[in-house]
Protein backbone atom coordinates (compact mmCIF):
# COMPACT_ATOMS: atom_id res chain seq x y z
CA UNK A 1 0.00 0.00 0.00
CA UNK A 2 2.86 2.33 0.83
CA UNK A 3 4.49 1.66 -2.55
CA UNK A 4 1.27 2.47 -4.42
CA UNK A 5 0.82 5.63 -2.37
CA UNK A 6 4.40 6.72 -3.06
CA UNK A 7 3.95 6.19 -6.80
CA UNK A 8 0.70 8.14 -6.79
CA UNK A 9 2.38 11.01 -4.95
CA UNK A 10 5.28 11.01 -7.42
CA UNK A 11 2.86 11.14 -10.37
CA UNK A 12 1.03 14.07 -8.81
CA UNK A 13 4.34 15.83 -8.18
CA UNK A 14 5.45 15.46 -11.80
CA UNK A 15 2.16 16.86 -13.05
CA UNK A 16 2.32 19.70 -10.53
CA UNK A 17 5.85 20.56 -11.58
CA UNK A 18 4.78 20.63 -15.23
CA UNK A 19 1.99 23.04 -14.40
CA UNK A 20 4.33 25.05 -12.19
CA UNK A 21 6.76 25.70 -14.99
CA UNK A 22 3.96 26.98 -17.19
CA UNK A 23 2.89 29.37 -14.47
CA UNK A 24 6.40 30.38 -13.51
CA UNK A 25 7.36 31.23 -17.08
CA UNK A 26 4.13 33.12 -17.78
CA UNK A 27 3.07 30.79 -20.55
CA UNK A 28 -0.52 31.85 -19.98
CA UNK A 29 0.31 34.63 -22.44
CA UNK A 30 0.73 32.10 -25.26
CA UNK A 31 -2.04 31.63 -27.79
CA UNK A 32 -4.41 28.74 -27.07
CA UNK A 33 -2.59 26.52 -29.59
CA UNK A 34 0.54 26.33 -27.42
CA UNK A 35 0.98 22.83 -25.98
CA UNK A 36 3.61 21.48 -23.61
CA UNK A 37 4.28 17.75 -23.12
CA UNK A 38 0.91 16.23 -24.02
CA UNK A 39 -0.41 13.75 -21.48
CA UNK A 40 -2.54 11.66 -23.83
CA UNK A 41 -1.41 8.08 -24.52
CA UNK A 42 -0.73 6.44 -27.85
CA UNK A 43 -3.35 3.94 -28.96
CA UNK A 44 -3.12 1.34 -31.69
CA UNK A 45 -4.60 -1.84 -33.09
CA UNK A 46 -4.65 -4.58 -30.40
CA UNK A 47 -3.09 -7.19 -32.71
CA UNK A 48 0.32 -5.50 -32.65
CA UNK A 49 2.77 -7.36 -30.40
CA UNK A 50 4.48 -4.41 -28.75
CA UNK A 51 6.81 -6.67 -26.76
CA UNK A 52 8.82 -7.06 -29.98
CA UNK A 53 9.84 -3.40 -29.77
CA UNK A 54 11.76 -1.32 -27.23
CA UNK A 55 12.97 2.19 -26.54
CA UNK A 56 16.64 2.02 -25.57
CA UNK A 57 18.83 4.24 -23.45
CA UNK A 58 22.39 3.91 -22.24
CA UNK A 59 23.90 5.50 -19.14
CA UNK A 60 27.60 5.79 -18.43
CA UNK A 61 27.42 8.11 -15.41
CA UNK A 62 24.92 9.63 -13.00
CA UNK A 63 23.96 12.78 -14.93
CA UNK A 64 23.01 10.77 -18.00
CA UNK A 65 21.25 8.15 -15.89
CA UNK A 66 18.88 10.81 -14.57
CA UNK A 67 18.23 12.02 -18.13
CA UNK A 68 17.35 8.48 -19.19
CA UNK A 69 15.01 7.97 -16.25
CA UNK A 70 13.31 11.27 -17.14
CA UNK A 71 12.72 10.02 -20.69
CA UNK A 72 11.31 6.74 -19.38
CA UNK A 73 9.02 8.66 -17.03
CA UNK A 74 7.69 10.61 -20.01
CA UNK A 75 7.16 7.44 -22.05
CA UNK A 76 5.29 5.96 -19.08
CA UNK A 77 3.16 9.08 -18.73
CA UNK A 78 2.39 9.16 -22.45
CA UNK A 79 1.21 5.56 -22.34
CA UNK A 80 3.81 4.21 -24.78
CA UNK A 81 3.27 0.52 -25.46
CA UNK A 82 6.76 -0.60 -26.46
CA UNK A 83 9.19 -2.05 -23.94
CA UNK A 84 11.79 0.18 -22.28
CA UNK A 85 15.38 -0.97 -21.97
CA UNK A 86 18.27 0.70 -20.18
CA UNK A 87 21.86 -0.36 -20.84
CA UNK A 88 23.88 0.84 -17.87
CA UNK A 89 27.46 0.48 -16.70
CA UNK A 90 28.09 -2.85 -15.01
CA UNK A 91 29.96 -0.87 -12.36
CA UNK A 92 26.62 0.50 -11.12
CA UNK A 93 24.79 -1.31 -8.33
CA UNK A 94 21.04 -1.67 -7.98
CA UNK A 95 21.20 -2.87 -4.38
CA UNK A 96 22.83 -0.16 -2.28
CA UNK A 97 21.47 3.18 -1.06
CA UNK A 98 23.36 5.33 -3.56
CA UNK A 99 21.50 7.77 -5.77
CA UNK A 100 22.47 5.71 -8.82
CA UNK A 101 20.96 2.55 -7.33
CA UNK A 102 17.77 4.41 -6.37
CA UNK A 103 17.40 5.77 -9.91
CA UNK A 104 17.88 2.31 -11.40
CA UNK A 105 15.27 0.83 -9.08
CA UNK A 106 12.91 3.71 -9.83
CA UNK A 107 13.23 3.05 -13.57
CA UNK A 108 12.65 -0.68 -13.07
CA UNK A 109 9.85 -0.55 -10.53
CA UNK A 110 7.90 2.56 -11.52
CA UNK A 111 8.42 2.86 -15.28
CA UNK A 112 8.74 -0.86 -16.17
CA UNK A 113 12.26 -0.47 -17.55
CA UNK A 114 14.29 -3.60 -18.23
CA UNK A 115 17.79 -3.13 -16.84
CA UNK A 116 20.74 -4.53 -18.80
CA UNK A 117 24.23 -4.13 -17.28
CA UNK A 118 26.88 -3.78 -19.99
CA UNK A 119 30.59 -3.27 -20.32
CA UNK A 120 31.15 0.27 -21.54
CA UNK A 121 32.40 0.57 -25.10
CA UNK A 122 35.24 2.92 -24.23
CA UNK A 123 38.24 4.12 -26.18
CA UNK A 124 41.26 5.74 -24.59
CA UNK A 125 42.99 8.75 -26.05
CA UNK A 126 39.85 10.50 -27.31
CA UNK A 127 37.80 13.43 -26.02
CA UNK A 128 36.25 12.28 -22.71
CA UNK A 129 32.92 13.79 -23.79
CA UNK A 130 32.66 11.12 -26.49
CA UNK A 131 34.87 8.33 -25.11
CA UNK A 132 31.89 6.21 -23.99
CA UNK A 133 29.55 7.15 -26.86
CA UNK A 134 30.23 3.84 -28.59
CA UNK A 135 28.11 2.23 -25.85
CA UNK A 136 25.05 3.58 -27.67
CA UNK A 137 25.84 1.17 -30.50
CA UNK A 138 25.16 -1.82 -28.24
CA UNK A 139 21.54 -1.24 -29.27
CA UNK A 140 22.44 -3.16 -32.44
CA UNK A 141 23.05 -6.23 -30.24
CA UNK A 142 19.67 -6.29 -28.47
CA UNK A 143 18.49 -9.21 -30.60
CA UNK A 144 15.70 -10.13 -28.17
CA UNK A 145 13.77 -7.39 -30.03
CA UNK A 146 12.77 -7.02 -33.67
CA UNK A 147 13.28 -3.28 -33.46
CA UNK A 148 14.68 -0.82 -30.95
CA UNK A 149 14.45 2.96 -30.94
CA UNK A 150 17.55 4.66 -29.56
CA UNK A 151 17.07 8.23 -28.30
CA UNK A 152 19.80 10.58 -27.10
CA UNK A 153 19.13 11.31 -23.44
CA UNK A 154 20.09 15.00 -23.45
CA UNK A 155 16.66 15.68 -24.87
CA UNK A 156 13.01 16.21 -24.05
CA UNK A 157 10.30 13.91 -25.40
CA UNK A 158 7.12 15.80 -26.25
CA UNK A 159 5.02 13.10 -27.91
CA UNK A 160 5.04 9.33 -28.25
CA UNK A 161 7.13 7.88 -31.09
CA UNK A 162 5.48 4.44 -31.05
CA UNK A 163 4.41 4.72 -34.69
CA UNK A 164 8.05 4.56 -35.82
CA UNK A 165 8.25 0.89 -34.86
CA UNK A 166 5.72 0.18 -37.62
CA UNK A 167 7.78 1.68 -40.46
CA UNK A 168 8.76 -0.59 -43.39
CA UNK A 169 11.75 -2.89 -42.71
CA UNK A 170 15.24 -1.39 -42.87
CA UNK A 171 18.48 -2.24 -41.00
CA UNK A 172 18.40 1.27 -39.56
CA UNK A 173 16.21 4.34 -40.06
CA UNK A 174 17.80 7.73 -39.39
CA UNK A 175 16.98 11.41 -39.88
CA UNK A 176 19.27 13.76 -41.73
CA UNK A 177 21.42 16.14 -39.69
CA UNK A 178 19.37 19.00 -41.12
CA UNK A 179 21.63 21.71 -39.67
CA UNK A 180 24.60 20.51 -41.77
CA UNK A 181 25.14 21.00 -45.49
CA UNK A 182 22.56 19.02 -47.51
CA UNK A 183 25.35 18.02 -49.88
CA UNK A 184 27.02 16.00 -47.12
CA UNK A 185 23.88 13.88 -46.64
CA UNK A 186 25.03 13.33 -43.06
CA UNK A 187 22.66 11.27 -40.93
CA UNK A 188 22.04 12.00 -37.27
CA UNK A 189 21.99 9.37 -34.53
CA UNK A 190 19.92 11.47 -32.12
CA UNK A 191 17.07 9.15 -33.10
CA UNK A 192 17.92 5.72 -34.53
CA UNK A 193 15.39 3.00 -35.35
CA UNK A 194 17.44 -0.19 -35.41
CA UNK A 195 16.82 -3.82 -36.40
CA UNK A 196 19.24 -5.65 -34.08
CA UNK A 197 21.16 -8.59 -35.51
CA UNK A 198 24.36 -10.49 -34.77
CA UNK A 199 25.74 -9.77 -38.23
CA UNK A 200 25.10 -6.02 -38.04
CA UNK A 201 26.55 -5.84 -34.55
CA UNK A 202 29.64 -7.64 -35.83
CA UNK A 203 30.09 -4.91 -38.42
CA UNK A 204 29.65 -2.30 -35.70
CA UNK A 205 32.29 -3.94 -33.49
CA UNK A 206 34.82 -4.04 -36.32
CA UNK A 207 34.13 -0.40 -37.14
CA UNK A 208 34.66 0.61 -33.50
CA UNK A 209 37.96 -1.27 -33.41
CA UNK A 210 39.12 0.47 -36.61
CA UNK A 211 37.76 3.93 -35.75
CA UNK A 212 40.06 6.92 -36.04
CA UNK A 213 40.58 9.46 -33.23
CA UNK A 214 37.67 11.63 -34.43
CA UNK A 215 35.24 8.84 -35.31
CA UNK A 216 32.46 8.25 -32.83
CA UNK A 217 28.98 6.71 -32.97
CA UNK A 218 27.61 9.16 -35.55
CA UNK A 219 30.63 8.84 -37.86
CA UNK A 220 30.58 5.04 -37.63
CA UNK A 221 26.88 4.79 -38.45
CA UNK A 222 27.28 7.16 -41.39
CA UNK A 223 30.21 5.16 -42.72
CA UNK A 224 28.36 1.83 -42.49
CA UNK A 225 24.87 2.89 -43.53
CA UNK A 226 25.27 5.74 -45.99
CA UNK A 227 22.87 4.81 -48.80
CA UNK A 228 21.45 1.83 -46.87
CA UNK A 229 19.53 3.56 -44.09
CA UNK A 230 15.88 4.42 -44.24
CA UNK A 231 15.27 8.17 -44.23
CA UNK A 232 13.27 9.62 -41.34
CA UNK A 233 12.04 13.19 -41.95
CA UNK A 234 13.27 15.50 -39.22
CA UNK A 235 9.93 17.28 -39.23
CA UNK A 236 8.00 16.51 -37.10
CA UNK A 237 10.28 14.00 -35.40
CA UNK A 238 13.08 16.08 -33.97
CA UNK A 239 14.34 19.60 -33.52
CA UNK A 240 17.40 21.22 -31.98
CA UNK A 241 16.61 23.72 -29.24
CA UNK A 242 19.07 26.05 -30.97
CA UNK A 243 16.55 26.45 -33.79
CA UNK A 244 14.60 28.88 -31.61
CA UNK A 245 17.72 31.08 -31.49
CA UNK A 246 18.46 30.89 -35.21
CA UNK A 247 17.86 33.78 -37.60
CA UNK A 248 17.71 31.60 -40.70
CA UNK A 249 15.31 28.64 -40.59
CA UNK A 250 15.75 27.49 -44.18
CA UNK A 251 17.51 24.26 -43.22
CA UNK A 252 14.82 23.37 -40.69
CA UNK A 253 11.87 24.19 -42.95
CA UNK A 254 13.47 22.48 -45.96
CA UNK A 255 11.45 22.55 -49.16
CA UNK A 256 8.29 23.44 -47.27
CA UNK A 257 6.50 26.64 -48.19
CA UNK A 258 5.83 27.23 -44.49
CA UNK A 259 7.09 30.36 -42.82
CA UNK A 260 8.75 30.12 -39.43
CA UNK A 261 6.21 30.07 -36.62
CA UNK A 262 7.82 28.99 -33.33
CA UNK A 263 4.56 27.95 -31.69
CA UNK A 264 3.44 25.87 -34.67
CA UNK A 265 6.85 24.21 -35.02
CA UNK A 266 6.96 23.44 -31.30
CA UNK A 267 3.47 21.96 -31.33
CA UNK A 268 4.42 19.67 -34.23
CA UNK A 269 7.76 18.51 -32.82
CA UNK A 270 7.92 15.17 -31.03
CA UNK A 271 11.52 15.17 -29.76
CA UNK A 272 13.72 18.11 -28.74
CA UNK A 273 17.49 17.83 -28.47
CA UNK A 274 19.37 20.33 -26.31
CA UNK A 275 21.99 22.02 -28.47
CA UNK A 276 22.67 25.67 -27.62
CA UNK A 277 26.41 26.23 -27.55
CA UNK A 278 27.91 28.22 -25.84
CA UNK A 279 25.22 27.50 -23.26
CA UNK A 280 25.68 24.32 -21.22
CA UNK A 281 23.48 21.25 -21.23
CA UNK A 282 20.30 21.72 -19.17
CA UNK A 283 21.52 19.93 -16.04
CA UNK A 284 23.89 22.88 -15.54
CA UNK A 285 22.70 26.36 -14.61
CA UNK A 286 24.28 28.94 -16.90
CA UNK A 287 25.17 32.39 -15.66
CA UNK A 288 22.44 34.98 -16.19
CA UNK A 289 24.73 37.03 -18.42
CA UNK A 290 25.38 34.04 -20.68
CA UNK A 291 21.66 33.33 -20.95
CA UNK A 292 20.78 36.93 -21.76
CA UNK A 293 23.52 37.14 -24.39
CA UNK A 294 22.49 33.93 -26.14
CA UNK A 295 18.75 33.46 -25.66
CA UNK A 296 16.41 33.98 -28.63
CA UNK A 297 15.65 37.60 -29.41
CA UNK A 298 12.19 39.07 -29.75
CA UNK A 299 11.18 39.43 -33.39
CA UNK A 300 9.59 42.34 -35.19
CA UNK A 301 5.82 42.18 -35.16
CA UNK A 302 4.68 43.48 -38.59
CA UNK A 303 1.40 44.66 -37.09
CA UNK A 304 3.02 46.83 -34.43
CA UNK A 305 6.47 47.48 -35.99
CA UNK A 306 7.84 46.71 -32.53
CA UNK A 307 10.12 43.86 -31.55
CA UNK A 308 7.57 42.41 -29.18
CA UNK A 309 7.10 38.95 -30.69
CA UNK A 310 8.89 37.03 -27.94
CA UNK A 311 7.28 33.63 -28.50
CA UNK A 312 10.51 31.88 -29.54
CA UNK A 313 12.30 33.23 -26.48
CA UNK A 314 9.50 32.21 -24.12
CA UNK A 315 9.24 28.70 -25.58
CA UNK A 316 13.01 28.27 -25.35
CA UNK A 317 13.04 29.39 -21.73
CA UNK A 318 10.13 27.11 -20.91
CA UNK A 319 11.96 24.08 -22.33
CA UNK A 320 14.88 24.62 -19.98
CA UNK A 321 12.64 25.47 -17.03
CA UNK A 322 10.59 22.33 -17.58
CA UNK A 323 13.72 20.17 -17.70
CA UNK A 324 14.97 21.58 -14.39
CA UNK A 325 11.65 21.04 -12.64
CA UNK A 326 11.18 17.50 -13.95
CA UNK A 327 14.77 16.68 -12.97
CA UNK A 328 13.87 17.65 -9.41
CA UNK A 329 10.55 15.79 -9.46
CA UNK A 330 11.75 12.56 -11.11
CA UNK A 331 15.37 12.27 -9.91
CA UNK A 332 15.37 14.47 -6.81
CA UNK A 333 18.33 16.26 -8.40
CA UNK A 334 18.73 19.98 -8.99
CA UNK A 335 20.60 21.58 -11.84
CA UNK A 336 24.17 22.40 -10.91
CA UNK A 337 24.59 25.98 -9.80
CA UNK A 338 28.00 26.72 -11.27
CA UNK A 339 29.05 26.34 -14.87
CA UNK A 340 31.79 28.24 -16.64
CA UNK A 341 31.87 28.43 -20.44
Amino acid sequence: MQVKTFRAVRTVLVCCFSFAVLWQLCLSDFPPSFQFIPLGGYTSAPQIDWSRFAYTQYATHRAYLCNSVMLFETLHRLGSRADRLLMYSSDFSTDDNSRVAKLLREARDEYRVKLVPVELQHRKGVDKTWADSYTKLLAFNQTQYDRVLSLDSDSTLLQSLDELFLLPPSPVVLPRAYWLSPASRTMSTLIALIEPSASEFGRIQRAIADAGPNEFDMEIVNKLYQGRAGDLPHRPYYLLTGEFRAKDHTACLGDSQDSWDPVEVFNQTKFLHFSDWPLPKPWFRANTSIIEANQPTCDLDPQTSIRDDCRARDIWRSIYGDFALRRQAVCNMTVKDVYTV
